[in-house]
C-alpha cells in the first residue's frame, strides 16, 4: 500500500508543471535578437512572436504553467525565424549591392558592353 502511495504522490508532482521562468527568458533573448537584427512588427513572426509572449505571460499569471510554458516555447521560435528572415533579406540585399558594384566595375574596365 505504501509503494502505492508513493507512486500516486509522485504522478501528482508531475501533474503540477513548474514555473517556465528559464523558458521566459530564453524567450526574452530570442526577442531581443530578432529585435537587434532589424525585426519589426511588421515582419508576421515577430509580431507573432510579441504576441505568444504576451499571452505567455498572462498564462503565467493565471498559473497555467503549461500553456505559458508552450506559448513561451512558440514564441522563442517564432522570434528565432524572424531574426532568420530578416538576416537572410539582409544578405540577399547585400549581394544584389554587391553584384551591381561588380557589374559598374566591369563596365568601367571595358569588360561589359
Amino acid at each position: 500500500m505504501t509503494l502505492a502511495g508513493l507512486a500516486l504522490f509522485a504522478l501528482a508532482g508531475c501533474a503540477n508543471d513548474p514555473l517556465p521562468t528559464e523558458q521566459m527568458r530564453l524567450t526574452e533573448q530570442a526577442l531581443a535578437q530578432a529585435k537587434a537584427v532589424g525585426a519589426t512588427d511588421e515582419d508576421a513572426e515577430f509580431k507573432m512572436a510579441e504576441d505568444k509572449y504576451q499571452a505567455a505571460g498572462k498564462a503565467l499569471g493565471a498559473a497555467a504553467n503549461k500553456q505559458a510554458r508552450q506559448l513561451a516555447e512558440q514564441a522563442e521560435l517564432d522570434a528565432r525565424l524572424a531574426e532568420a528572415r530578416v538576416l537572410t533579406r539582409k544578405s540577399t540585399e547585400q549581394v544584389a549591392e554587391q553584384g551591381k558594384s561588380i557589374h559598374r566595375l566591369r563596365k568601367q574596365l571595358g569588360d561589359v558592353k
